[in-house]
């Protein structure tokens, strides 16, 4: 039996087949969710999605696009708000 730490749903199961031949459990914090735009709630491409300690570890670049909104809009919601902010600032 694992250890109680281990027995939590919040740990993800994988059946291993080990050199000896034995098969075994191993235990794998989950990754987190994909990062989805804040007005459309659409998946956001380019956006990584790995636990803290491995993003720590990545360049920004890496991370999130480099254009206006990045990691928090998706392409088609920034262009839409942008329109909309210049049609404001017209107006």
């Amino acid at each position: 039996m694992p250890r109680p730490s281990l027995r939590s749903r919040s740990f993800r199961r994988i059946k291993k087949k080990v050199p000896g031949g034995a098969s075994v459990i191993h235990y794998l914090k989950r990754r987190p969710s994909q990062a989805k735009c804040a007005i459309c709630g659409g998946l956001l491409h380019g956006v990584a999605s790995e636990r803290g300690d491995r993003m720590k570890k990545m360049a920004k670049s890496k991370k999130v696009p480099s254009r206006m909104f990045g990691g928090n809009l998706c392409p088609s919601c920034t262009k839409n708000m942008l329109k909309k902010k210049v049609r404001e600032k017209d107006a």
